[in-house]
């Protein structure tokens, strides 16, 4: 299988490590420095339970997803318009596009700008960070729930088989919107405060109020995800509870780009909750603040 993974960052370098290792034809598109170390020395992959130089493709150029099978599609929420756009003409027509993405709306997102293409939302459970230059961190996980799709003889099944073959635990459901809305709440439960902390899970959680904080956060979620008639698998609450214990030295993903005076998702994760909470009358003041300070301090890295 002939794989692409477009915005290959800690996420996209994971999964695109994983399967060039059980031997797929695999190209990362990423930033020149990392695309620079990569053709040097390989994909550094630390993981649990291996640390190991992947020889594989790499490429600053979105025309590389040209006569990939799958597209594994990785870059932030606030990029997903415009990298679509950007691979667009190179994207060969029976492709399958699987959204690698936090967020709940992304793939939506992305089929409005590749209406001819087949795309797929994915929900990832990973603990990982880009180290330095051609060298990914696993800290933990790496599950993946997939959403059915078929681009000609080339399906969410294939992909499945494929990506458990190379050791990542994949299922394919009927309730990815379901699943995808769990993995928002964790999202919107720890991201902020580890961001605004500068913090891991594990401490994070420690700190004094902080777990009330997150339960009203998680509350106003369910009370915004019920109100649209999503069905949230398993029990939210708990799995909010337990995520600092399963990976308690991880940063998230918000924490680690405020680290690096970038621009985060956090309009895609408790600014959304925000949004659609004002649209359908529902109060959701945790997550208001939370969303606020981010974004100031965003603003505030902006400035500097």
């Amino acid at each position: 299988m002939k794989v692409a993974v477009m915005g290959a960052g800690a996420v996209g370098c994971y999964y695109g490590g994983m399967l060039a290792r059980a031997g797929h034809d695999v190209v990362l598109i990423a930033r020149p420095p990392h695309v620079q170390s990569i053709h040097r020395d390989g994909l550094r992959m630390e993981t649990r339970s291996f640390d190991e130089h992947v020889r594989l493709a790499a490429s600053a150029e979105a025309g590389a997803v040209q006569g990939a099978h799958l597209i594994l599609f990785c870059v932030k929420s606030t990029d997903t318009e415009s990298a679509g756009v950007q691979m667009r003409p190179h994207l060969p027509a029976d492709a399958l596009v699987l959204c690698l993405q936090n967020g709940v709306d992304n793939a939506d997102r992305l089929r409005a700008v590749l209406p001819q293409h087949a795309v797929a939302a994915a929900v990832v459970y990973v603990a990982t960070e880009i180290a330095g230059p051609g060298h990914v961190r696993h800290h933990g996980r790496g599950e993946l729930v997939i959403e059915p799709a078929r681009s000609g003889s080339f399906s969410s099944q294939a992909v499945a088989r494929a990506l458990i073959a190379a050791g990542v635990p994949t299922e394919v459901s009927g309730n990815v919107r379901g699943a995808l809305w769990a993995k928002l709440i964790l999202n919107c439960a720890y991201n902020a405060v580890s961001a605004i902390a500068q913090l891991p899970y594990g401490k994070t959680v420690q700190g004094e109020g902080v777990k009330d904080v997150m339960r009203d956060v998680v509350a106003e979620c369910l009370a915004v995800a019920q109100a649209e008639g999503v069905q949230v698998p398993g029990d939210a609450v708990a799995a909010v509870d337990t995520l600092a214990g399963s990976m308690p030295s991880q940063f998230s993903s918000t924490a680690q780009d405020l680290a690096r005076g970038k621009h985060s998702e956090i309009d895609y994760l408790n600014g959304l909750v925000v949004r659609r909470g004002e649209a359908l009358g529902i109060a959701t003041p945790a997550n208001r603040v939370l969303w606020a300070l981010v974004k100031l301090m965003e603003s505030k890295h902006a400035q500097a």
